[in-house]
């Protein structure tokens, strides 16, 4: 067995990597894992908006620029995994929901423990 095998939130962001950019839909589930984004027949959406918590229970945050300003953020979106290393994608939060930038982080995915998803949205990328 390899060592990522082991890795659950790997096992879990490769999901929702998958079904990032297959865009599928279905019926109503619940959990980081469901197979499918969204939740309504007539919505389409693209993204599965995550945050992660370090083993001491200390919520993520990455500093990316907006307008020459240093501004941080503890949402993302899964852009690839690769072992137990994940591309996130830095979300900015705005008031109706979430935007994408062009700024990413590559995180060691054994140094997180718990991950949590936010209602799926779509953001254009």
């Amino acid at each position: 067995m390899e060592k990522d095998e082991n890795c659950c939130l790997a096992k879990i962001l490769r999901v929702i990597d998958i079904l990032q950019k297959e865009c599928n839909s279905g019926c109503i589930s619940e959990g980081c894992d469901r197979p499918f984004l969204g939740g309504g027949e007539f919505s389409i959406y693209n993204t599965r908006p995550i945050t992660l918590y370090s083993r001491s229970g200390n919520l993520f945050v990455a500093n990316y620029f907006v307008n020459n300003v240093v501004t941080t953020s503890s949402t993302f979106r899964v852009e690839d995994v690769n072992g137990c290393c994940a591309k996130l994608r830095i979300l900015e939060s705005t008031e109706g929901g979430f935007n994408a930038t062009n700024e990413f982080v590559t995180v060691n995915l054994e140094c997180f423990c718990i991950l949590r998803c936010l209602p799926d949205t779509s953001i254009e990328l």
